[in-house]
């Protein structure tokens, strides 16, 4: 909103103080320059109600940081009642119309802004709610994980203490392995199989995990693998197919856990299919099912 004067009768002698305070009010003196029609006022009381319209644009001036709307409307409202006459009064009219929308606005943006500050700090609040909420669930989850290891330790512990595995069976699909007991699971591993998983083992060197059923031979503990069980591949039905397509069926199939040096893979190794036609668990895992499996177990491998 830009400072209007509009031409007005002024004696000669404070003419240059109207000047001045323009001069005040164009520099954003805005305190000054209402002293100065303050002076204006007193000296010639007959440019009251210029002194009282210049000072009303100076209250209401959205530059002013003491802006004061009331104070403005004060200076208009006495101009429409004080001086009816005067060529101010229309202006003034304008003028007191715009403070009381403003002022209506500002109230609406001020109520709006503390509803949408309420607002912001019940969101914030829900969300360090939903925060700790999820951090709690976290810590059930990892402590239910616990117990469930804990418990499965305990299990096997007493299978252990009890009896050992008397199958093992592969689902090369499902990329499973299932340790059974007398019918029932004992406890089942993800694995990884050999590079080109489908179909069962026709040849050496054709990176497949054979299917059919076999049995632990033996053991290696100074394995590259950590820990190996060798599978009894081939047996009679494998070498009779290899026979039949003229080539060497192959061997060297085992379970066993992962590359040495590489065991903090653990079981993101599974993540692809990796051997040479193996069965590959995690070091901690072959471990477990080289204590509950021992020669002789049954090997079953299923497409």
């Amino acid at each position: 909103m830009a400072l209007v004067f509009l031409s007005g009768c002024s004696r000669l002698q404070t003419k240059p103080l109207f000047q001045e305070a323009n001069d005040l009010f164009s520099k954003g003196s805005y305190q000054a320059s209402l002293d100065k029609y303050g002076e204006i006022s007193r000296k010639d009381p007959a440019a009251g109600d210029r002194v009282l319209f210049e000072m009303g644009m100076i209250h209401a001036h959205p530059k002013n940081e003491r802006k004061d709307y009331q104070r403005a409307f004060e200076c208009f409202e006495k101009i429409v009642m004080d001086y009816p006459e005067s060529g101010y009064r229309k202006d003034s009219e304008m003028m007191m119309f715009y403070i009381n929308t403003v002022t209506v606005r500002d109230k609406t943006i001020a109520e709006q802004e503390k509803f949408i500050a309420s607002q912001q700090a019940r969101i914030e609040a829900l969300q360090q709610e939903l925060k700790r909420k999820k951090i709690e669930a976290e810590n059930e989850i990892q402590k239910l994980r616990e117990d469930i290891k804990a418990l499965e330790q305990k299990r096997l512990a007493f299978i252990l203490a009890n009896g050992s595995a008397d199958r093992i069976q592969i689902e090369k699909k499902e990329r499973r392995l299932t340790l059974y007991s007398k019918g029932e699971v004992i406890k089942a591993y993800r694995i990884a199989l050999g590079g080109n998983p489908n179909g069962p083992k026709e040849r050496q060197g054709d990176n497949k995990t054979p299917e059919g059923t076999y049995y632990i031979a033996s053991r290696n503990r100074d394995s590259q693998y950590h820990l190996s069980l060798h599978i009894s591949y081939p047996n009679e039905t494998d070498k009779k197919r290899a026979k039949e397509l003229g080539v060497s069926p192959g061997g060297n199939i085992m379970i066993h856990g992962i590359k040495k040096g590489f065991s903090w893979v653990g079981d993101m190794h599974t993540g692809l299919d990796w051997t040479k036609g193996c069965i590959a668990v995690t070091d901690e895992e072959i471990e477990e099912i080289a204590k509950l499996a021992s020669n002789g177990t049954v090997v079953e491998i299923k497409p």
